[in-house]
């Protein structure tokens, strides 16, 4: 077991780094990456995103004339993540159950700041790197979709985060979000329930009509919220629904969402209400957004090659994969950073159940140490 990676991840999973509040991990890495050599810049992401800290970008000079690569790792973690007590169990490493571990993502930041330090314990002359450790990842990409650009020169990285260990994602669904604000007519339930139009019942009958779930390979649908209604002897007037697509296929995606906001319409014509000599009739507002983009990377490309070759010289079994679930991945990839998905080896994440083992640990750390090899030759 190699030690001082093991107490390295203890060390940063103890640091309480919740979303939007990563600035104490920040300043212990800035701290360490001053120390090994590297420039580090705070951008001003969490300005943006009311985190107490921006995104960490830390440049290592390395190798004159080559071309930089990046690396990529996040330092927020889901609730409950504070007071995180690692312990060390048959090989493997655990919360006490009262919280997550942090696995994701301080397993990703240790494997590229420990493969770091090997390279130059070794004197290996490699590659400009650039390292950029993002903040509130977990609640929506934020810190990629902010974070400054204009610092990083590289157009190949890698960002370690969910998956086995000796996986590579490459590809990865954009996602809509959508709101569907349903407008009836209030009115009061026992008194004039024919007056009014049930925003509910409108919302009711549209989901119904929804496919939901897996819609085909390559696209899922998904309601999740439903909000409104005042009372219980209030007819509700308002219901707020929201809900997601993701798929592989631009086109797909379009379609879908077009469709859900579509059955809504339809529904909400069906019903009105006449009053005195006015007719009143339930109607729709939508909101549609896209919230990140695709991650198509070629698994011919350059990128992909120096990560299997990788993988083949330290005795790693590799695979190329693809995710149903968006990371800062795809945001990279939306700003023209051609960054696959290298997993970490962490286990039953978001969850207090959450485990690494030691042996992914170290052979995540192998990986990119050989990956940077690999690049800088």
């Amino acid at each position: 077991m190699d030690r001082r990676l093991v107490d390295y991840f203890v060390s940063l999973v103890k640091i309480d780094s919740e979303s939007q509040n990563e600035a104490e991990i920040a300043m212990f890495l800035k701290n360490d990456l001053e120390e090994m050599g590297a420039k580090v810049i705070i951008d001003n992401a969490g300005k943006n995103v009311n985190s107490n800290v921006g995104n960490l970008i830390a440049k290592f000079p390395g190798k004159i004339g080559k071309e930089p690569l990046s690396l990529f790792a996040h330092m927020d973690t889901v609730k409950p993540g504070k007071n995180v007590k690692p312990i060390i169990k048959d090989g493997v490493l655990y919360s006490d159950g009262s919280t997550i571990l942090g696995a994701d993502d301080k397993s990703g930041i240790v494997m590229i700041v420990e493969a770091i330090r090997r390279l130059q314990i070794e004197k290996f002359d490699y590659a400009p790197l650039e390292v950029v450790f993002t903040i509130c990842e977990e609640i929506g990409l934020l810190g990629a979709k902010h974070l400054d650009y204009f610092h990083l020169n590289s157009k190949i990285g890698y960002a370690l985060d969910g998956g086995e260990i000796g996986s590579i994602i490459v590809n990865a669904p954009a996602l809509n979000t959508w709101q569907v604000t349903i407008y009836g007519k209030e009115a009061h339930a026992g008194g004039s329930p024919e007056k009014g139009i049930n925003a509910i019942q409108v919302a009711s009958e549209a989901i119904s009509k929804i496919h939901q779930g897996r819609i085909d390979a390559e696209t899922t649908a998904n309601i999740g919220i439903i909000s409104g209604g005042q009372a219980h002897n209030v007819i509700p007037g308002e219901v707020i629904v929201e809900g997601e697509v993701r798929s592989h296929d631009p086109k797909k995606l379009e379609k879908i969402t077009n469709e859900i906001i579509a059955v809504f319409q339809k529904v909400a014509e069906k019903y009105s209400v006449k009053l005195n000599e006015t007719v009143v009739r339930a109607s729709i507002k939508e909101e549609i957004q896209n919230d990140f983009p695709f991650l198509k990377i070629d698994s011919n490309g350059k990128a992909i090659k120096i990560s299997k070759d990788a993988a083949v010289a330290i005795g790693l079994e590799s695979q190329i994969t693809s995710s149903g679930g968006g990371s800062d991945a795809n945001v990279l990839f939306g700003n023209g950073i051609c960054a696959p998905i290298l997993g970490t080896g962490m286990h039953s994440v978001h969850s207090k159940d959450e485990f690494i083992k030691i042996e992914d640990l170290e052979k995540g750390t192998e990986w990119i140490t050989e990956i940077i090899k690999q690049f800088s030759k």
